[in-house]
């Protein structure tokens, strides 16, 4: 739930993201986070941002997109907004841990291509906490209009990890939160591709995207947080699927994803498709570890 009155909050420049990273980690101390919790009901807007080409370029490169396309890659407006949300989820007011949250699931839905070089208006802002089997989860929102028209929106669920009274439940549905993506097949998608994952592809994502969080950046800064190599960042993942499943000259998609398990780096993936559904895998067999699954609807 909310605390009430929207709080709509203009910004003149965009939040710098490790400081605010940084800033979660100390406020998230002392947090019980629960599904009931007051939600606090601020929007954040940032008008008039212009992506960087060279910087777009650049993401583009990392995440397998064209490079210098006419268009913003589909995944890219996230990156653009992440700061705002993470300005948002650092404060002390939100319920939720911001160190530990998991990005569990994404919807984006895209009404209409988004050309690189004009501006959008982004505002973000979380829209509700739902009950998980494992925890709570937030519902973040990122919204891209240019002139007052929705061209692009973006639902992505962070969960916070907790013992819960029933372990069992299925979190409750929502209409303001992304839809699930489809379950795994009961037999395995044709491959369609193989990737070679090098060991520096967190770094180079980070350097494209902002994120610096450790697990991404080294074995040696993976390891104190539980992971014996650094992991892909689950928004490479997602953007690279989204890459193959969705055409460059795509006028209107939507696409979702639900994240299955990280990716230790290096590796190499297997990302196989039929029809709408993708999924990534460690390997080309159906007993290979599942890491991400998503369906892309597409209008040209």
């Amino acid at each position: 739930m909310n605390t009430g009155t929207d709080l709509d909050l203009t910004l003149t420049r965009a939040p710098r993201l490790m400081p605010a990273l940084g800033k979660g980690v100390l406020t998230g101390i002392g947090k019980r986070p629960r599904p009931d919790a007051p939600l606090p009901a601020v929007r954040l807007t940032l008008p008039g941002v212009r992506a960087d080409p060279a910087r777009t370029a650049a993401y583009a490169e990392v995440c397998g997109f064209a490079a210098h396309a006419p268009v913003l890659p589909v995944t890219y407006p996230h990156i653009l907004g992440f700061p705002l949300a993470a300005r948002l989820m650092s404060a002390r007011a939100f319920p939720l841990p911001m160190l530990g949250l998991v990005h569990t699931t994404i919807e984006i839905v895209q009404h209409a291509p988004l050309p690189a070089d004009e501006p959008l208006d982004l505002t973000v802002y979380a829209a509700e906490l739902r009950p998980h089997r494992r925890g709570t989860e937030a519902v973040m929102v990122t919204e891209a209009r240019r002139d007052g028209e929705l061209l692009w929106q973006d639902h992505s669920t962070y969960l916070a990890r907790h013992r819960t009274e029933a372990p069992s439940a299925h979190p409750t549905p929502s209409p303001t939160a992304p839809s699930p993506a489809a379950p795994s097949p009961t037999a395995p998608l044709p491959p369609r591709a193989e990737w070679r994952l090098a060991g520096d592809l967190g770094r180079r994502h980070a350097a494209v995207s902002g994120d610096y969080n450790p697990i991404h950046l080294h074995p040696l800064t993976a390891r104190p947080l539980g992971f014996p190599r650094a992991i892909a960042h689950g928004m490479w993942t997602f953007a690279r699927c989204a890459a193959e499943a969705v055409p460059e000259d795509a006028h209107a998609v939507r696409i979702t994803s639900e994240f299955r398990a990280p990716v230790l780096l290096p590796t190499t993936v297997t990302y196989a498709a039929t029809g709408p559904t993708f999924e990534l895998r460690a390997g080309p067999s159906h007993e290979a570890r599942l890491h991400l699954t998503g369906e892309a609807e597409i209008r040209s």
